[in-house]
């Protein structure tokens, strides 16, 4: 698989995602009014604003948990195999918690983990 193969990918992705965007356009009746503008807030009316600047806090938080939580779906094939593979797979893992573990040290370092 040359880079022939990836360019002609790489265009069929492309064609593909905007010919169903573009036959979504032609197809689809779109309607312009003022409570689609709205955020979702389970049927109850918004008071103030609706466009505020939330606390950058919330978003560390999110994205250091899916890393972390990415990171344990590696460890179940592991645990599936790891007799197979004997001791390098153990070792193997420990190294991929150290890392794992330095990752949360350095969050917790720079306070990510703190909830406001």
């Amino acid at each position: 698989m040359g880079s022939g193969s990836l360019i002609a990918l790489m265009i069929a992705a492309v064609a593909f995602s905007g010919i169903a965007i573009l036959i979504s356009k032609i197809l689809l009746k779109t309607t312009h009014n003022i409570h689609k503008g709205e955020p979702y807030e389970c049927g109850i009316p918004t008071i103030g604003p609706s466009w505020i600047q939330f606390s950058i806090g919330y978003y560390l938080f999110a994205l250091i948990f899916l890393i972390f939580d990415v990171e344990l779906i590696f460890i179940f094939p592991w645990a599936v195999v790891v007799k197979q593979l004997g001791w390098v797979a153990f070792v193997e893992i420990l190294i991929f918690l150290f890392i794992l573990f330095m990752g949360f040290l350095y969050a917790h370092k720079k306070k990510a983990l703190k909830w406001m």
